[in-house]
């Protein structure tokens, strides 16, 4: 292979029977690739091509598709050639892009039943093209019923009879309790040792923890070698113990590339505020950059103009948000010409539809901040993307 696409990329080992959190004297840095036969070579290197990807996400991509290929020397003495494996990077470092590249890889080597891509939102899925984890888990929305898993589940074993890899972003959001029960459920479908972290399968974890936390859990971060808020002599709870065991699976990381490199933007003081802003340490000159973006400002006239069409609008309310989606797919509709239409919510009493057409009035008004972020009503124009959610 040629090592100087890579040879800048940090990877590190890590040797989950040595751990120790204040060292890293276990950490021992490794040529990220060791071999590769001809014909997955060039498979690779087309596809790097293809989707212009730079040294730190070469190297990943790389150590990804070796490992699919049968190269798991590296990782010899880690559950035998496990990978387990974290690519973190904040916003436009090409995470996504590097997801799309292995998929690619996976696709065209007509693997992808081996491959799964899960999130912890609908939106994250949706821009990797791959599932909900709580969807993936066979969880049911707002149920609070878990999951039963059940030896001998053959809906569950079927499920992730042919997976081998599984591939997570967006794992600031991912907490301990929701990890802890993915992988008491790949152990069962696996019918693996339960000492084996998730059931055997390779798990490449994406994403930036200085970005958005878990909901009502505990981030993968989370240091249990502090002392315990509980009271002397209390026992720890059961959710603590779950918590602490899904922590001992971050714990075995095996391989970790940190993708540094900016893909998304090239203006330097644009950069720069965005890493004070990650780390919290803005100042006066960022507030005034960021100020020169708000609609109704001399360098943001109008949004019909080419330049802000396009342009991600932040809003600070559901009701501006709804009604600034609703105007854009009515002038989208005029481009193109178009009729716009609209899809009527159908509301329900005890599984009966309403007819009080007052009622219905007052059901369709309601703000989707009120109605689980469903709209009463959906302005829509045919080409548009949408996100259909079971």
């Amino acid at each position: 292979l040629d090592y100087d696409s890579i040879q800048d990329a940090l990877v590190t080992m890590v040797n989950p029977n040595n751990y120790n959190i204040n060292t890293f004297d276990n950490y021992t840095p490794i040529l990220p690739v060791a071999s590769a036969t001809a014909t997955s070579y060039s498979t690779q290197q087309c596809i790097i091509e293809d989707y212009t990807l730079n040294k730190e996400q070469q190297a990943a991509f790389l150590i990804i598709t070796n490992h699919l290929d049968g190269d798991k020397e590296r990782h010899k003495g880690t559950n035998n050639g496990q990978l387990i494996m974290c690519i973190p990077g904040c916003g436009g470092t090409g995470k996504s892009q590097l997801i799309r590249a292995v998929t690619k890889y996976f696709l065209i080597t007509k693997r992808m039943q081996m491959m799964r891509k899960l999130a912890p939102t609908g939106i994250a899925a949706a821009e990797i093209g791959g599932m909900t984890i709580h969807s993936f888990l066979g969880e049911q929305r707002n149920s609070g019923k878990p999951r039963t898993i059940k030896p001998g589940d053959t809906k569950l074993e079927n499920q992730w009879r042919l997976v081998e890899y599984l591939l997570v972003d967006e794992m600031s959001m991912v907490g301990l309790t929701l990890l802890g029960k993915l992988n008491r459920i790949m152990s069962a479908a696996k019918h693996a040792d339960p000492q084996i972290p998730f059931g055997s399968i390779n798990v490449i974890f994406f994403g930036d923890y200085l970005q958005y936390r878990p909901v009502y859990d505990a981030p993968l971060y989370t240091d249990f070698s502090q002392p315990s808020k509980n009271k002397s002599g209390q026992s720890r709870s059961e959710k603590e113990i779950q918590q602490r065991a899904a922590r001992s699976l971050i714990l075995q990381i095996n391989c970790v590339i940190k993708l540094s490199q900016q893909m998304r933007t090239e203006d330097e003081r644009y950069l720069e505020l965005l890493e004070r802003l990650r780390q919290g340490n803005c100042n006066l000159q960022d507030y005034e950059l960021l100020s020169t973006r708000i609609v109704g400002q001399p360098s943001v006239s109008s949004l019909r103009e080419s330049r802000w069409n396009e342009a991600p609008i932040l809003a600070y309310r559901n009701e501006v948000r709804t009604q600034l989606n609703n105007k854009a797919a009515v002038h989208n509709a005029a481009q193109l010409g178009l009729q716009p239409m609209v899809c009527v919510a159908q509301d329900t009493c005890k599984g009966k539809p309403i007819e009080d057409p007052i009622l219905m009035k007052k059901l369709l008004e309601l703000s989707d901040s009120k109605t689980e972020h469903l709209p009463g009503l959906l302005p829509f124009v045919p080409g548009m993307p949408v996100i259909l959610t079971q």
